[in-house]
């Protein structure tokens, strides 16, 4: 067979040497000689003296190999490249679809004609079987035109994409089925759908569907072939013809050729695009001869509107086999150019007419259709090319719908340069086709991401709001508007953007025309965000806040209000005591807050707290503290529904007494004197209107702890005996992120501060000795702990160490120019002795816990401890224990902490 024929090889033979690289030569002198045959030859003339040195080079078999793998990959890659020039930048067409969908709907009752084939028997004749098999698949294929007519009518635009949705699935099903007769048939009647446009509105969204369809055939064909290439080995990507077996190129010409014998040109057109990509199995230069001749068939095709997506369905196939094909891609152009004569047709009209659609609604249809075949022509395109676009644009005496797509298509680099161009043009377009308010939005997208010249930037903004201001429908308005809204504030100042925001509030306003258009209008806060971020000029734009009253629809005003807080925090680094600003932030969050009601989610509440306590922590008026006390004071009355931001506010004014003490080391005069003690003030009267128990316990003891560090004893005594009285307020258990747990630990923490905090307050005057230590533990007496619980000897266990420290003559520590106890008594031996005589009780309390606990339980923790010391000690009849009653409360307090300790120690 001469197709298999080996090429022949010229075995050449020299020195031979087993470690000598391997040299194949390929001649044409000897035709007998046998395929992959091999030719020794030295690759220099000098032999090495150690044949295990020429491995170094990398030329032993195994390196040869590897390196040809490699070169083999890099040429593939490189030969991909070249052969796929389309890059990430290229928007691909599933990125249009949704939007297509979306925007070209109807309500109007759609219909489905199918002609799924007819079931009259096929009469055998005379043959062999090959012309029996040949003919069958013949009367199959005239079938699909001559059988049976399925019409299904009175659908909804819903019923219709689940209908084509299920004509998708079945096609499937009978490919997989191997029905590939049957496939073709659901193929070829879905692309006879496209020549129906009895409900015109709807055709793009039709033309999407249907051609996901068609996607699909192509790539069950292709597929299909290239499994049949693939056997026994993978066909490699940058494949060529001579790859191809002859089994697969006789399938794939077997499926051209039942596809040109439909005879309807439309499905006869689509159904071959659809497989176009399988060229590549039969010629190198297929698919050059192709795309022409399918350009060429779409003339022949009467309804401009069909013809413009059948030129769009050929320039997506052939941007996805052959991008590099830009001459087919002018000429589909160009040919649609010559279709718009058509519209204006009387054919066309009649249509129209009939249908009850307007001129600018036709001529919108074909936007999807213009904007693919223009954005695969401005691919990568020079600027020459767009200047040739616009002059053929004049030509056709400004062409509104082929303007608007030209300044889509192209980089918007290019289209800003020519800006006034632009507007010229537009201003020659005939408003009744197409409204210029569109092409103005459409050069407003690409000046959006482009720069202008700077000197022709106010004429643009001029010439263009002069279109835009007389919109009347407040739709089309705003959607224009918010395009030129992003190049007014990249370009301009505050002036140009108020003038721009007072005219939207104009044309909005009216019957509440803002309802409809929250989408638009919070696209425009959001692009001046974008180029505002100093906040006092933001605010000083004097109708920004009347902007911002459009939105009264409560989660709208929420969102938007979120967003400006965020973008503020996010850029206002240093504090600020800005009038405007804090007018304006005080504004927008009573706006998040008063939100908030009974059935907002605990999530939402703290994302709004987070952002208003970050606004609190950003107002600072520097050594001005009675301003900043002032500003905590209207926060409060503003935002008393949240409570984190009022544990915020309580931090604030301890942090500002704290301030205020450092500024006067420690020295107050009358006047700060006064001030820190309206602080506390502020404190003791906001930490009532808490919910949470623990927070207010906390900030009782921190207000207490700041009020003794300011010399105020009075309040700091307030602040200690209100959390003292709330005590038994406490639940057993809380709420923990969700989740109840004991409070007992989180308790008894607050206890133990509470002691160490008592250390350096002094006894009131008016009271007993230790009141407050006394008062703390009848509270704890009396609280009803969980059953079972040792916390309240634990308590016990921690007075102990408190009561040793206040014996003692000087404190381990103390507040600087405020006096405790260990001055205000001396060491006096009443002070001491009742001391002792709360010790004892405690002791006693102790004891009387260890008795009622379990005798085994108690005798396994603490049998192994020895007697201490004979003097003064008590013993335990009902545990046979030693208790060493030292005359110190430290020895004592060791003592109850060893025998409460749960594992046998040995006390030195």
């Amino acid at each position: 067979d001469k197709k298999f024929r080996p090429e022949p090889f010229l075995v050449e033979f020299g020195e031979y040497h087993p470690l000598k690289p391997i040299m194949v030569t390929d001649t044409k002198t000897r035709r007998g000689a046998r395929k992959g045959s091999t030719s020794s030859s030295s690759s220099s003339s000098s032999v090495p003296t150690d044949p295990l040195s020429s491995m170094l080079d990398g030329t032993d078999p195994l390196s040869m190999f590897a390196a040809a793998s490699a070169s083999e990959d890099l040429g593939r890659r490189k030969r991909d490249k070249e052969e796929d020039p389309l890059g990430p930048d290229f928007e691909p067409w599933s990125s249009k679809r949704g939007e297509i969908l979306a925007r070209f709907t109807t309500t109007e009752k759609l219909s489905i004609n199918l002609f799924m084939g007819s079931d009259k028997g096929k009469a055998p004749s005379p043959g062999s079987a090959v012309s029996e098999k040949v003919r069958t698949r013949l009367e199959e294929l005239d079938d699909l035109e001559e059988g049976s007519q399925r019409e299904l009518l009175n659908l909804s635009q819903q019923d219709y994409a689940n209908r084509i949705e299920e004509l998708n699935q079945s096609l499937k099903e009978a490919w997989a089925a191997d029905q590939k007769v049957k496939a073709l048939k659901i193929v070829i009647q879905c692309a006879k759908l496209l020549s129906d446009t009895s409900v015109i509105q709807f055709y793009p969204s039709k033309f999407v569907l249907i051609t996901d369809i068609l996607d699909t055939f192509g790539r069950l064909v292709y597929e299909r072939i290239w499994t049949m290439c693939s056997d026994p080995r993978p066909l490699p990507d940058g494949f060529t013809v001579d790859d191809v077996n002859d089994t697969a190129k006789e399938t794939c010409l077997n499926w051209f050729f039942k596809i040109a014998s439909i005879r309807e040109l439309l499905p006869r057109l689509y159904v071959e695009a659809a497989i176009l990509k399988c060229n590549r199995f039969l010629s190198k230069t297929g698919i050059q001869e192709i795309l022409p001749r399918l350009t060429a068939m779409i003339r022949g095709i009467g309804d401009p509107l069909v013809a413009a997506y059948a030129r769009a369905y050929l320039c997506r196939v052939g941007m996805e086999v052959a991008p590099q094909l830009k001459d087919n891609l002018n000429r589909n152009f160009f040919d649609l150019l010559g279709t718009f004569r058509q519209i204006s047709g009387e054919n066309v009209q009649n249509q129209l007419v009939l249908q009850r659609v307007e001129v600018p609604e036709y001529l919108t249809l074909y936007s999807p259709a213009i904007n693919w075949i223009l954005q695969c022509i401005a691919y990568r395109a020079p600027e020459s090319l767009l200047t040739e676009m616009m002059e053929r644009c004049k030509t056709l005496g400004n062409n509104a719908l082929l303007l608007n797509s030209v300044m889509r298509a192209f980089r918007p680099e290019f289209v800003a340069a020519r800006a006034t161009d632009f507007i010229a043009m537009i201003k020659d377009c005939d408003e009744a086709g197409f409204p210029k308010h569109l092409l103005f939005g459409s050069l407003g997208r690409s000046l959006a991401c482009a720069d202008p010249p700077e000197s022709e930037r106010l004429t643009i903004l001029n010439e263009a709001w002069k279109v835009v201001t007389k919109v009347r429908s407040p739709q089309d308005y705003i959607n224009c508007a918010e395009i030129w809204v992003e190049f007014t504030c990249r370009h301009f100042t505050k002036r140009e953007v108020n003038t721009i925001l007072a005219d939207i509030i104009k044309h909005m306003t009216p019957d509440r025309a803002f309802e409809d258009a929250y989408p638009q209008l919070q696209s425009a806060i959001r692009k001046i965000l974008l180029y505002f971020h100093n906040f006092s000029v933001l605010f000083s734009i004097e109708r920004f806040l009347p902007f911002l009253d459009m939105f009264q629809k409560d989660s709208v005003r929420v969102e938007v209000c979120r967003s400006i807080t965020d973008v503020f925090l996010k850029n206002q680094v240093e504090p600020t005591r800005d009038p405007v600003i804090l007018n304006a932030m005080l504004h927008i969050c009573k706006t998040m807050h008063d939100s908030v009601n009974a059935l907002t989610l605990e999530d939402e509440k703290r994302s709004l707290a987070l952002l208003i306590i970050g606004f609190i922590r950003m107002v600072s008026f520097g050594r001005d503290f009675e301003q900043q006390l002032s500003f905590c004071v209207e926060a409060r009355a503003t935002f008393c529904n949240l409570e984190p931001v009022l544990v915020q506010l309580i931090h604030t004014v301890n942090q500002l007494a704290m301030e205020t003490r450092k500024v006067m080391k420690g020295n107050h005069s009358r006047k700060t004197a006064a001030f820190v003690r309206a602080c506390a003030a502020y404190s003791f009267i906001t930490i009532p209107s808490l919910s949470n128990i623990f927070s207010r316990l906390n900030l009782y003891l921190l207000s207490g702890q700041v009020a003794l560090a300011n010399q105020c004893l009075s309040q700091a005594d307030a602040f200690l005996k209100a959390a003292v009285s709330i005590l038994p307020e406490v639940p057993r258990s809380i709420s923990v992120e969700g989740k109840f747990r004991s409070s007992e630990n989180f308790l008894l923490d607050f206890i133990n501060n509470f002691l160490a905090t008592l250390l350096v307050v002094p006894d009131h005057p008016e009271h007993g000795v230790l009141y407050l230590v006394r008062g703390l533990l009848n509270m704890v007496q009396d609280y009803t702990w969980e059953d079972n619980s040792d916390a309240k000897v634990r308590v016990y266990t921690s007075a102990l160490p408190l009561l040793a420290a206040m014996s003692q003559e000087t404190y381990l520590y103390s507040i600087p120019k405020m006096d405790s106890n260990e001055t205000l008594y001396g060491g006096d031996p009443k002070f001491l002795s009742e001391i002792n005589k709360l010790c004892e009780t405690l002791i006693g309390q102790i004891l009387d816990h260890l008795k009622a606990l379990s005798k085994d339980e108690v005798s396994a923790h603490v049998s192994s401890v020895p007697v201490i010391g004979k003097k003064n000690t008590l013993e335990c009849d009902t545990f046979g224990l030693y208790f060493h009653a030292c005359t110190t409360c430290i020895c004592r307090q060791m003592l109850i902490h060893c025998y409460s300790f749960p594992h046998t120690l040995n006390i030195i």
